[in-house]
């Protein structure tokens, strides 16, 4: 009779040497405590900073002709615009706490989407959505946008009759109920200049 001792010591090899005949290997074998650690997970690389906006708007006021502004591409760290286009904002008012009459409030403004085919009731095509903004008594200004006078498809409407707000018809059409306007053909070099270098995420009034 074989003793305990031996079989102790005979079984391991016995089981191996079977394991073997059905083509796993030992090490396959091995309970989970014997095989060997696998590595610890690397940690995840520390996350990029965003980049910063390499350009910027800003919108310069004529207080003698409202609709005789400017705006300006700029590029970040720069002094000089990339380029500059006339512009207008409110129907000529200065007050800018005059809710769809005034021009727009001094400040930084976040932009929000920038858009080709907008569909509005009032505005369509080519525009840039900016976030709302609280004038110096805390009238809240809203709905305001970058944009011009067109039809959704950037096309001009029919002149046909009186002054259409989808089609630009001279220099009254720079003013507006508060937002900042371009004549079309601006407003898509803005979009154009703008996608060269990164689309700006600001607004800033002065």
């Amino acid at each position: 009779m074989i003793s305990q001792t031996l079989r102790t010591r005979f079984a391991p090899a016995a089981l191996a040497v079977a394991l073997l005949g059905t083509g796993m290997s030992v090490a396959t074998a091995q309970p989970a405590a014997a095989q060997p650690a696998e590595a610890a997970p690397a940690f995840a690389a520390a996350g990029k900073k965003k980049a910063k906006p390499k350009q910027y708007l800003k919108f310069v006021k004529n207080k003698k002709n409202p609709s005789n502004s400017r705006l300006h591409l700029m590029a970040a760290g720069k002094k000089k615009p990339v380029a500059t286009w006339r512009a207008g904002s409110g129907n000529g008012s200065t007050n800018a706490c005059k809710p769809n009459a005034g021009w727009l409030p001094n400040g930084s403004y976040k932009i929000e989407f920038h858009k080709k085919n907008f569909n509005g009731d009032k505005i369509k095509g080519y525009v840039i959505k900016l976030q709302d903004k609280k004038c110096s008594n805390g009238t809240k200004r809203t709905e305001l946008f970058i944009h011009s006078e067109m039809k959704k498809n950037s096309k001009q409407g029919p002149k046909k009759g009186k002054d259409s707000p989808w089609r630009w018809d001279g220099n009254g059409d720079y003013k507006s109920l508060a937002c900042i306007k371009l004549k079309p053909a601006h407003i898509k070099s803005l979009f154009t200049k703008s996608s060269a270098k990164g689309w700006p995420k600001t607004l800033k009034v002065v």
